[in-house]
């Protein structure tokens, strides 16, 4: 059994060399160091989750350019995304902490750079909980459909995504030893349920969609005239599945080996999600049968309408079962990424009620409060569902543009102050720039794009509210800087103090 930290300290005995660099970090051990190098990957693994993002949004790639804008789509997407994902692995090596992007943020550039990442972050993460949590209600909902003849409304759907909020609260609260048996469940959960989905969707049906179909079909739903618009706004599918990689970086004061084990985490997670998710879509879109009726699914789930056609009733809701299980587990390490996030912020003075948040109950070592917040926040976030007809793709797009230009704002301030940044044990040598540049310009493009109209005509219920939800956010921190900054001290590591010192005995010189 391991010693913990306060035990450790109170009878004076050495720190091990994850506390030691902690320390040196600027924060003493409080959580848990009970996940190894695999439950850290299996965590972001777990949060990209293929069973989620993927299919979450699967109707929304047929509707937006169709089977070849979700194919090439995705192959074009994944190798930019490992670009950013990989430079901020670097990072995350040098800096692995509970606080993540903004702690790398304030080491590499100030507070107030520290500060609107930290905001930005914790927007994409809670745009998460209600994009994947709401996701699971409609296809729970579309279960339902199948086996009881349910038909949901935008209410019961309302009702059912705070439920399942309740439980990934809840599942939240029993610590680490639980967080790393369930992620890596759900890591050979996720691939397991791919492997059967794939294998049934190949080997059952009697018919198939030929390669130009997959390939080569388009189609336009959104009302925009525009093509290559339309190509640029199918492109949503595979940045939303492919993020939330930074929870290797939120969960590494509670990983073994951490300076490795989550730089090591973050590029895997995103390797492997896009290679299996790849060859998951490429299967569903084989086995359409009928695309019309596909899109005009009476469940309101394409890709159970898929399963329907293809394989029949029962397979159907058996293939369902497993990826509503996944999603499940996929819901519960967002919540718990989040709440890290949350408790880190807010242990350095960021949160309005910091003192609140950054509690840690003594018995489990979780920061229960900033779980029930995350998930009254994500609740708050799809309410707009009961009204609008977008407000999901809304939901899944401020989670993009919440989690994109976070992930960017560390590497591009890596490359611009080269002098503060010393590389931990994983980083990318020669590589690092040039990877970083490619990183920094495609998050812009992103995070642009997503900021755009998704439907037309534009009214108020297709009306995408992801910039305002954004400038809420941003009017938010830059407010609550004004009144909150002298509460706000990110620590300064050891390496940077050092590096103030030499600047100031230079300009003494």
């Amino acid at each position: 059994m391991r010693t913990s930290a306060h035990a450790r300290q109170r009878r004076s005995e050495p720190l091990d060399n994850d506390e030691r660099i902690l320390k040196e970090l600027g924060y003493n051990q409080q959580l848990h160091r009970r996940m190894g190098a695999f439950g850290n990957f299996s965590a972001s693994l777990s949060v990209i989750s293929i069973m989620s993002g993927t299919l979450l949004l699967f109707g929304f790639g047929l509707n937006s350019g169709g089977p070849a804008v979700v194919v090439w789509g995705w192959l074009a997407v994944g190798p930019l995304v490992l670009c950013l994902a990989a430079a901020l692995a670097e990072i995350t090596s040098r800096y692995p902490t509970s606080g993540g992007l903004y702690y790398m943020a304030r080491q590499l550039g100030g507070e107030r750079w520290s500060w609107y990442t930290g905001w930005l972050n914790l927007l994409g993460l809670l745009g998460g909980i209600a994009a994947q949590d709401y996701g699971i209600a409609t296809f729970t909902a579309a279960w339902a459909n199948l086996q009881f003849g349910f038909v949901p409304t935008p209410g019961s759907l309302l009702v059912m995504y705070a439920v399942i909020l309740a439980l990934h609260g809840a599942l939240n609260l029993f610590g680490s030893r639980l967080m790393n048996i369930l992620t890596s469940l759900s890591a050979w959960w996720h691939l397991a349920g791919a492997v059967v989905i794939v294998g049934a969707l190949t080997l059952v049906p009697s018919h198939h969609q030929p390669a130009g179909f997959v390939f080569s079909e388009f189609t336009n739903n959104t009302g925009w005239s525009s093509p290559v618009y339309v190509v640029l706004l199918g492109m949503l599918l595979p940045c939303f599945a492919l993020a939330g990689y930074d929870t290797s970086a939120h969960l590494s004061e509670e990983t073994s080996g951490a300076s490795v084990a989550a730089a090591r985490g973050i590029i895997r997670s995103v390797a492997v999600s896009w290679i299996a998710g790849g060859v998951l879509l490429i299967a569903l879109l084989f086995a359409v049968q009928d695309y019309a009726g596909t899109l005009g699914s009476r469940s309101g789930v394409p890709v159970a309408q898929i399963f329907l056609d293809a394989l029949g009733v029962a397979a159907a809701k058996a293939l369902l079962l497993v990826i509503i299980v996944a999603q499940v587990l996929c819901g519960y390490t967002v919540t718990a990424s989040a709440s890290r996030m949350i408790y880190a912020f807010a242990r350095d003075g960021a949160l309005p009620g910091s003192a609140r948040w950054q509690k840690v109950s003594r018995r489990t070592a979780v920061p229960a409060n900033a779980v029930w917040l995350a998930v009254v926040v994500a609740f708050v976030l799809a309410l707009p569902s009961l009204y609008s007809a977008t407000a999901f793709s809304a939901v899944t797009a401020i989670s993009v543009v919440g989690f994109t230009p976070a992930y960017a704002i560390p590497v591009l301030l890596r490359l611009r102050h080269r002098d503060r940044f010393t590389p931990g044990p994983w980083h990318l040598g020669r590589w690092s720039r040039p990877i970083g540049r490619v990183a920094v310009l495609w998050a812009a493009a992103v995070t642009v794009l997503f900021l755009l109209p998704q439907s037309s005509p534009v009214t108020a219920t297709s009306f995408n509210y992801t910039p305002v939800a954004l400038l809420v956010a941003l009017a938010m921190a830059a407010v609550w800087w004004r009144f909150g900054r002298r509460s706000y001290g990110v620590p300064r590591s050891s390496a940077a103090n050092a590096h103030d010192q030499l600047e100031e005995a230079e300009n003494i010189i």
